[in-house]
């Protein structure tokens, strides 16, 4: 049976992290989100309770416009993998603007494992909306893209991509990909996985109602889930940085329930 990685994002207070170390989740996230408060004691708290455990892994998000404040984070958090989500564009017309782009986060992933050689690289690949009119040259810069980011990551993850034209107002927060809570692509997912030599964790709306049918689709290596394991408020839409332990609890037996079938 293939036991496939579970990592949930937006954890930000030990009590929550404690819960979902409890339930068996691998991954467990947090999210550093003002450049000019980014340290954060609970964080902190949240990432040595981790780490003690031995069970689980932390990962970081670091929501950081300058290099010098990503190293400055990871100095003071030290988590077991930094997570980057910087916006790719995946156009024919972006080409150039691609690949000095991948030149500059290349640069940046090599400059954390020479600063910080125990902390892993988790790096997202963006995959677009489903429903692309001509999908071919969007899958070629997918994988264009693993190419060249492969040798100097850990893992790839899938994050949705409002608008394959990647423009900055389209995403929820500008300039990076992801907590969209909406669906990516699967058969792009799929090429993605198919390809890379590193493992692929599947993300974008993953939720305990179609996570079965996502592992059974693109056979990631693991799922990760923040908006749709989110609580919600009066309105049903979901609560930045809270967790509903009865969703955390429904998405882990379907993924247990898949790993069971596969």
């Amino acid at each position: 049976m293939k036991k496939n990685l579970i990592q949930l994002y937006e954890i930000q207070e030990p009590r929550e992290a404690e819960r979902l170390i409890a339930l068996g989740v691998d991954h467990i996230g947090s999210v550093l989100v003002d450049p000019e408060a980014w340290k954060v004691s609970t964080i902190r708290d949240v990432v040595r309770l981790v780490q003690q455990s031995e069970e689980a892994k932390s990962t970081l998000i670091p929501l950081l416009p300058k290099v010098d404040d990503v190293l400055r984070a990871l100095d003071y958090y030290r988590p077991d993998f930094v997570h980057f989500c910087e916006l790719i564009p995946l156009t024919a017309g972006t080409q150039k603007q691609r690949e000095g782009l991948l030149t500059e986060l290349i640069r940046i992933q090599q400059l954390v494992k020479k600063e910080f050689p125990p902390i892993g690289i988790i790096r997202s690949v963006p995959i677009p909306l489903p429903g692309l009119a001509e999908p071919e040259p969007v899958r070629e810069a997918i994988l264009s893209i693993a190419r060249r980011l492969a040798p100097h990551s850990d893992f790839f993850m899938t994050d949705t991509l409002r608008g394959c034209d990647a423009e900055t107002t389209s995403q929820p927060v500008a300039g990076y990909v992801g907590i969209t809570g909406e669906i990516c692509d699967w058969d792009l997912a799929v090429a993605l996985v198919e390809a890379s030599p590193l493992p692929v964790i599947l993300a974008g709306g993953i939720a305990p109602e179609n996570v079965f049918a996502a592992i059974q689709k693109v056979r990631p290596a693991g799922i990760d889930s923040c908006m749709q394991t989110n609580a919600r408020d009066g309105r049903g839409k979901p609560i930045r940085f809270r967790k509903d332990m009865a969703r955390v609890r429904q998405l882990i037996d379907e993924v247990r329930r898949a790993e069971a079938g596969s």
